[in-house]
């Protein structure tokens, strides 16, 4: 009995160990998007170039995600999070430090592999975490990342305000961040591979079930893209509304899915994953519905807010559905990783493009018919409730306890 009571609290400190991780890398995000404005002065480039480079981050995680995998095999689960997080903090100093377009694509190109690797690496503990509590935790691991998302843009909303230099901003926040993340990772769980275990290839294609899993969060963060940059000009430019009003419209949306991701836990573990997935699936296609329709910029906020709501724990539940589908979770948590940067790299240029084209009210439509995407296919997340064990005092005997 005392060897699962261990059992039990040590998970217990990975669980609380990761959350802390995946806040860190939220900070890191939040600093780096308060500054851009000042990167791009800095470096001197232009509204054009700046979207050249900010491509970039995008690029180099899609390179860079399948080789997770490999660290994690090589120098064990905790040791390549620590490496991992560490490059990632760290690398939040390049961008500001490029003094032009060709130095600042390369620094961006580092920012979003290391991210991709780590981002990779924490959400495939966060998957074994759940299976051995036995219960939901990837949606609330996902709201601490939204958490540090915030915390980090208001300490650089602060130092933009100051006047303070972007490079000395990031070079304190990267060394706090790096402190933060690294003797968090004390914690997290040691796994290491069994000695007959093969690697896993430095790149590969997706396995197939991560492709259909990936399309699932391909339709969710391609609605989080369009909401959270182009609902204030929707709001400004469609319905007429103030700038505040309309800054007031995307602060709500990401409140919103903060606050989904908490609470979004309880739901899953008792409705499931696909049922959980389907739901949101409709408010989300009915928040779209009431974007396009509306003539009012109150409807217009209900419709975002809904939005987000819907769409707060697709990617969440979509890692853990990955990490559960097969023999190899790094390699097909990093294909639908691959899958939803990518997502979020077009989905703003595409509602842009789109919206010259036609309008916004047609780009929303857009919007709103992949969310159906997400009701007709909430399905294959099923992997997601395989072989869960009951949850109580017997969780942790229940669960597998090898390392």
């Amino acid at each position: 009995m005392s060897g699962v009571l261990y059992e039990q609290r040590e998970v217990r400190q990975a669980r609380y160990a990761v959350a802390a991780v995946f806040a860190v890398h939220g900070a890191v995000t939040g600093s780096f998007a308060t500054r851009v404005p000042w990167i791009q002065d800095h470096a001197s480039v232009s509204a054009g170039q700046l979207g050249l480079a900010l491509a970039f981050p995008a690029l180099g995680a899609s390179v860079a995600m399948p080789l997770a995998g490999r660290i994690s095999h090589r120098f064990g689960a905790r040791n390549a999070l620590r490496g991992l997080i560490a490059l990632w903090t760290l690398s939040l100093i390049l961008p500001s430090l490029a003094p032009n377009l060709l130095t600042l694509c390369l620094a961006l190109f580092v920012y979003g592999a290391t991210a991709g690797m780590a981002d990779v690496a924490m959400n495939a503990l966060g998957v074994e975490i759940e299976n051995r509590l036995g219960r939901s935790i990837m949606s609330g691991l996902h709201g601490m990342w939204s958490a540090g998302a915030l915390i980090g843009s208001a300490a650089g909303t602060l130092a933009a305000h100051l006047g303070a230099d972007a490079r000395l901003h990031h070079a304190l926040a990267a060394g706090v961040l790096t402190v933060l993340g690294v003797a968090m990772c004390a914690w997290v769980l040691d796994l290491q591979p069994a000695q007959d275990e093969e690697p896993p290839p430095r790149f590969a294609l997706p396995p197939k079930s991560a492709l259909l899993i990936g399309a699932v969060g391909f339709c969710a963060v391609f609605a989080e893209g369009a909401s959270l940059d182009w609902s204030a000009v929707y709001l400004r430019d469609r319905l007429e509304s103030s700038a505040g009003l309309a800054a007031a419209c995307t602060t709500g949306f990401t409140l919103t899915m903060a606050i989904a991701r908490f609470a979004g836990d309880k739901v899953v573990d008792r409705f499931g994953s696909v049922r959980t997935v389907r739901a949101g699936g409709f408010l989300a296609v009915l928040g779209g519905l009431l974007i396009v329709v509306a003539d009012h910029p109150a409807v217009a906020m209900g419709g975002f807010a809904l939005m987000g709501l819907g769409i707060a724990v697709v990617v969440p539940l979509c890692f853990a559905a990955a990490g559960r589908s097969g023999p190899n979770p790094s390699l097909a948590i990093a294909g639908v990783a691959t899958i939803t940067y990518t997502s979020g790299l077009i989905a703003p240029s595409a509602i842009g493009g789109l919206a010259e084209v036609t309008s916004l009210t047609v780009s929303f439509g857009l919007v709103t018919v992949l969310a159906c995407g997400i009701v007709a296919f909430a399905g294959v997340l099923r992997a997601g409730d395989r072989d869960r064990p009951k949850v109580g005092r017997r969780a942790a005997a229940v669960a597998d306890p090898r390392p």
